[in-house]
């Protein structure tokens, strides 16, 4: 185990400690004897000083050519590629899941610094034609300013790359929050920047509590524009405090995922989807599947398969490559599992396998849950409804590809869906008819690539979309009319 240290705000490029002083400690959620390090516990102040130095970096930043903003990025997607492993290791040790998660955590930060370095020479607007003689019409996208960011803890590198990266190669400085969980991660992520050559100020990290640090982020009257990743019920506060300034904000928010398996399905391959889908992460990604719908000619066989492959899943601490379920993230989420698998019960619905916190000495000082199957599962019950961002699913019935979409669609949410069929007509309907950002077909509802948008709707998101579409978000758009008639023209009056 590496040794624990303390860790610093950065801010204006310098690393430092919060004005108060006050540090939190991060502990390691597979054993939580082992303390990864110690954090500032930032304040108001820390946030005022931080947007301060993003402000008066901005000025100079914005002026920066934009494909020389990309070849920065491109220098951290090297550096990143570099120490890959060493960052992957840091995750898995403040965030709990495997190795193998982690490494594509960090790979999709790379991933996302290739793709928006690219940006920089692509940020394009458009020409129009004028209504008027002698006059030429065009449309650019400018930068907002200081972005305030809030991330959350399940991928702690991805996520504040798709935030960060687009962000700066629009021409933005950023304030960015990370979860008091896992801020270990956006600082590594942020080293890799300052050691691509990122300008002092540019990107600014300071870490601490939503109250206390995130709170005061979204309400400064300096930050243009905020972009959260969380749940559903703080998403909604982040939203109405923006809203009160008239602040663009971006919200990207929970799910309950479905997948839906038809009777002409290659059942071991949707149950390779299943257990990828639902247990990866230990169920703790927006994406997760925790919904089966499954079609009742294949539905016994399917929880069967379902049933022995989990059972023989692996759990422990995701530094062990054998390993292929880790721990959930802290005390709170475990206890919001525990609390689901009684509800489920309460509601009829049948453990199939799991339903508990593991017994043993290896597992006793760590956040473990077993992988958990509900069967016997209405649509209308609460574990088929609300997010339980942990590793329990539920099985529910269905006779037709309609129902199954009707069901998938029953929740609040609307992120991620995913069919297994080989019947390309009810793949197409299941791709009309499901109302969620993503739809996979043959594969599961986890998977997203950097090239494509991101997002949901309902109580998911506030319509905006990250990967490829973030700079939809991250810049402004700028109506730009040149006249060159050496007169007054007077658009719709002169144009009769």
């Amino acid at each position: 185990m590496a040794q624990s240290k303390i860790y610093k705000n950065f801010i204006g490029g310098e690393w430092v400690e919060s004005r108060s002083g006050q540090t939190f400690e991060n502990l390691n959620p597979a054993d939580t004897s082992d303390v990864v390090g110690y954090f500032q516990d930032s304040s108001e102040a820390d946030v005022n000083d931080a947007v301060e130095a993003a402000k008066a970096a901005w000025e100079k930043w914005r002026l920066t050519p934009a494909p020389k903003r990309g070849e920065i990025l491109y220098r951290a997607g090297e550096i990143l590629s570099e120490r890959k492993e060493e960052y992957a290791r840091d995750m898995t040790r403040e965030m709990g899941k495997i190795l193998k998660e982690t490494r594509g955590d960090v790979q999709e930060a790379i991933d996302t610094a290739f793709y928006m370095a690219g940006e920089g020479r692509r940020m394009f607007g458009f020409t129009t034609p004028s209504e008027l003689k002698d006059k030429f019409n065009m449309a650019m996208r400018v930068p907002l300013g200081v972005v305030g960011m809030i991330t959350p803890w399940n991928f702690p590198m991805a996520i504040p790359s798709w935030k960060i990266f687009p962000a700066l190669v629009c021409g933005n400085t950023c304030v960015i929050k990370p979860a008091e969980d896992t801020p270990l991660s956006t600082i590594n992520l942020v080293r890799a920047l300052v050691d691509a050559g990122l300008p002092k100020g540019v990107v600014n990290i300071v870490t601490g509590h939503g109250p206390t640090a995130g709170a005061p982020l979204v309400n400064h009257k300096d930050v243009r524009a905020i972009s959260f990743t969380g749940s559903s019920e703080v998403g909604r506060i982040v939203g109405q405090a923006a809203a009160a300034s008239f602040k663009p904000c971006s919200l990207e928010m929970g799910g309950k995922n479905a997948i839906i398996v038809l009777d002409d399905a290659n059942v071991d391959l949707a149950v390779d989807g299943a257990l990828w889908g639902a247990f990866g992460t230990a169920g703790q990604r927006c994406t997760a599947a925790s919904r089966m719908i499954v079609q009742r000619g294949v539905h016994d066989e399917f929880v069967a398969k379902f049933v022995e492959r989990t059972k023989k899943m692996k759990i422990g601490d995701g530094l062990d490559e054998t390993v292929t379920m880790g721990p959930q993230v802290n005390k709170q989420q475990i206890d919001t599992t525990v609390k689901y698998v009684e509800i489920g019960k309460n509601e009829g619905a049948k453990i199939a396998t799991g339903g508990s916190r593991p017994n043993g000495d290896r597992l006793s000082r760590g956040w473990f849950h077993e992988p958990t199957i509900f069967t016997n599962a209405h649509p209308k019950m609460r574990i088929a409804q609300e997010e339980i961002f942990g590793p329990v699913t539920t099985v529910i019935q269905t006779t037709s590809v309609e129902e199954a979409a009707e069901i998938a669609n029953s929740t609040m949410y609307g992120l991620s869906s995913a069919i297994y069929t080989r019947d390309v007509n009810k793949a197409f309907r299941a791709i009309r008819d499901i109302y969620a950002g993503i739809t996979y077909v043959n594969a599961p509802t986890i998977g997203a690539e950097v090239h494509l948008p991101f997002g949901g709707v309902k109580a998911t998101g506030n319509g905006h979309r990250e990967g490829s579409q973030a700079i939809d978000f991250f810049t402004t758009w700028k109506a730009v009319y040149i006249d060159y008639s050496d007169k007054l023209q007077r658009a719709q009056i002169d144009n009769e």
